[in-house]
């Protein structure tokens, strides 16, 4: 199950709160809560960090997508998104992550950004 759809470590994930070990009022050992609790704050401060990465990068190729109308150039570059696919392969293995989600999640980011400079194309028209 995923981070973002489990349930908050109250002892409804399967266990029942039948532990006979838990010491706390959820079934849920206070030491296991307070290590769930520690380590889903990071994973929150981490997908801040995501969010506010991403917007930066957006605002970076909006001003890319600006730059390319007003030039006539066309909203995509295969050879770029080649370079930076291969580029983001080579990073995830060295960051132990992946390389093929790295690869998707890039393909997806790339095809919102070729979109929005579309758009932009067809507004400068």
């Amino acid at each position: 199950m995923s981070e973002t759809s489990e349930n908050s470590g109250t002892g409804t994930s399967g266990t029942g709160g039948s532990d006979p070990g838990a010491t706390g009022a959820s079934g849920v050992d206070p030491s296991v809560a307070a290590e769930l609790t520690r380590l889903r704050e990071s994973i929150d401060n981490i997908d801040a960090a995501v969010v506010h990465m991403l917007a930066e990068r957006f605002k970076c190729t909006q001003q890319v997508g600006v730059l390319k109308a007003a030039h006539d150039l066309p909203p995509a570059d295969p050879a770029r998104e080649a370079r930076q696919i291969a580029r983001l392969r080579e990073l995830a293995e060295s960051a132990r992550l992946d390389p093929a989600f790295a690869e998707k999640l890039l393909n997806f980011i790339i095809a919102e950004v070729i979109r929005h400079h579309e758009t932009i194309a067809d507004g400068a028209r």
